[in-house]
């Protein structure tokens, strides 16, 4: 079992999401889900908690009741190592969400994700200022990240285009 467990606090939509989830990441299986007893405190037989898996790393998802809603204030960031997968996660993931600024929406459960290519980490990087700048300017003019712009921006071709 693995030391810490991201937990996961939804309104009713916990075993739906879980399913979401795991149809979304190719490395992905649902695990155990538990149901309320007579004793509540959700109606008997409703799920309480689903646990699933992506990637190797286990989450839970709990059916705790409108009182919390997920904000930006945690994302979970998915290293993506191409535009493909950075489209596939983006469309994906952000089907009946809401796309946001630099790499980052929000999924039809309000939960936060960062789809961002590795390439932009080592631009970001780039030991000449002037470089890493640029994609800086570039990735804040965009939503989904764009690798071949990132590229451009770094490479200085952006400017004259």
């Amino acid at each position: 079992m693995q030391k810490i467990t991201p937990f996961l606090w939804f309104d009713g939509q916990a075993e739906e999401a879980a399913n979401f989830y795991v149809s979304v990441f190719r490395n992905g299986k649902l695990g155990h889900v538990s149901r309320y007893g007579e004793t509540g405190p959700g109606p008997a037989g409703s799920v309480m908690v689903a646990s699933f898996e992506i990637e190797g790393l286990t989450f839970t998802a709990l059916n705790g009741g409108p009182h919390f809603k997920f904000t930006p204030a945690v994302s979970f960031v998915i290293d993506c190592k191409s535009q493909d997968e950075v489209d596939y996660f983006w469309e994906k993931l952000g089907e009946g969400g809401r796309a946001d600024q630099c790499g980052w929406l929000q999924d039809k459960f309000g939960l936060s994700w960062q789809v961002i290519p590795t390439v932009l980490i080592e631009l970001l990087g780039d030991p000449d200022p002037a470089k890493a700048q640029r994609v800086m300017g570039a990735m804040m003019q965009m939503t989904k990240i764009d690798i071949a712009k990132l590229r451009e921006a770094h490479a200085g071709l952006a400017a004259l285009a």
